[in-house]
């Protein structure tokens, strides 16, 4: 029988916000679960998306080889009644963070850019897995126009191409089998190094190599305080651990140590 896993012992709001109140370089860490109460859902829950898609369709071998998988998947991304999400109280409350000067930036393994739509600015979010919005060239890694290749979509390219190269294009976002994007995962490193402190939110920390950031500064023995509805893979490891939503647990968290 497998042990159950053992939670951290205090599991408070208060209690997160005093080991965390003086510490000036806190680092948070996001994963699904924060975006699943804008109405995005999270990929191993319950209700997740691998219960009903095959994690191997979305691997850079199948995007590249399968003309049909690529029609297929321009078809979800431009389709007129494709699903608008929002950021929530928790993006929100880790941008109010942010405006505190004690947060020294989000690492997130999101694709949704919700947390630059919650006022989070680019140069505070590293998205170690990419990001939906944008599209790339396959073949020369460049940025595409987006607009340019929805009009060309609705005009009937099923499989829009590269107008420079000819190439396939991509969208922004990490698959399975592709290199996580340098730049994002450089400056999650510095980050990681010169933080005093992580939050971890809606993650299960069961993904790698992004789940190495926030293990790394809980293994200086620096604060490591855990967000999250239902167990993650290293709860043993927390500080703090709080049970509950991103939305209604951070903004009082912020709060508090806003308040000092």
């Amino acid at each position: 029988m497998t042990p159950p896993i053992r939670l951290a012992a205090v599991t408070t709001v208060a209690a997160a916000a005093g080991r965390l109140s003086d510490r000036t370089r806190i680092l948070v860490f996001t994963g699904a679960g924060i975006s699943t109460e804008s109405g995005i859902p999270d990929f191993r829950g319950p209700h997740g998306l691998w219960k009903r898609l095959d994690p191997n369709d979305f691997t850079l071998e199948r995007w590249v080889t399968s003309e049909s998988f690529r029609i297929e998947a321009w078809g979800r991304r431009f389709a007129p009644d494709r699903p608008v999400y929002r950021p929530n109280d928790g993006h929100r409350a880790i941008a109010d963070l942010w405006r505190t000067g004690h947060m020294i930036g989000c690492i997130t393994q999101n694709i949704d850019g919700l947390h630059q739509a919650a006022g989070l600015p680019d140069e505070g979010v590293a998205e170690v897995h990419g990001n939906a919005s944008g599209i790339v060239c396959y073949a020369e890694g460049h940025d595409v126009d987006v607009d340019d290749v929805r009009s060309r979509w609705e005009d009937g390219e099923t499989d829009p191409r590269c107008a420079g190269c000819g190439s396939i294009l991509k969208s922004t976002t990490v698959l399975f089998g592709e290199n996580l994007p340098p730049g994002a995962v450089a400056r999650a490193q510095g980050w990681t190094d010169g933080a005093d402190a992580v939050i971890a939110v809606g993650s299960t920390l069961s993904v790698y190599p992004a789940a190495y950031f926030p293990l790394e500064i809980a293994g200086r023995g620096d604060p490591f305080v855990i967000v999250n509805e239902g167990p993650t893979d290293h709860d043993r490891l927390a500080t703090v651990r709080i049970e509950g939503k991103a939305g209604d647990v951070l903004p009082e968290l912020v709060g508090a140590l806003i308040a000092g």
